[in-house]
């Protein structure tokens, strides 16, 4: 009997325990995707993309064109002349390079630096959005990284994230 008592007592406590403990999860990434500032980050980033992209084909196609004629006068230039056309498009190859990984690493400085308030700000709202639905504690969710293997699609406050995110200014 004192065994039941017991182990009824266990279970009620794991049962109220359990009952005060609310959680949920937010896929942050889509949340941010599906946001006004998200979008209008994203169309950001794609025009400077498509403006460094353009640049960059520029310059390759310059470099290509350097290539290419080298090797049709290859056959009528000294040694010394093609070895000196040679080194002169190793240069240019460098150059476009270095300008290529400059560009990604200025894409990627503009892309956190448009990020960074949009983060910072979606915090805010998911722990509005928490605090108002009474739960304890909301854990971070993607497509890409298994964090939740399951759970039951009414946990799922991403939505009501994303509303509350353009609602507020």
């Amino acid at each position: 009997m004192k065994l039941f008592l017991t182990l009824a007592a266990v279970m009620m406590t794991a049962s109220m325990a359990s009952a005060e403990f609310k959680l949920a999860y937010v896929d942050v990434q889509k949340a941010i995707e599906k946001s006004t500032s998200g979008k209008k980050a994203k169309d950001e980033m794609k025009k400077e993309a498509e403006k460094k992209n353009k640049d960059l084909e520029k310059k390759k196609a310059d470099v290509d064109k350097m290539r290419e004629d080298i090797e049709k006068k290859r056959s009528v230039l000294s040694e010394e002349a093609f070895n000196k056309r040679a080194a002169e498009l190793q240069e240019e190859m460098q150059k476009f390079n270095q300008q290529a990984q400059k560009a990604q690493m200025e894409l990627q400085k503009k892309e956190a630096d448009l990020l960074q308030p949009i983060v910072e700000k979606m915090k805010k709202v998911i722990e509005k959005v928490a605090k108002e639905k009474g739960l304890t504690m909301v854990i971070q969710s993607n497509q890409n990284a298994q964090i939740v293997l399951y759970a039951a699609p009414e946990s799922d406050i991403t939505e009501d994230v994303v509303k509350n995110f353009d609602k507020e200014k």
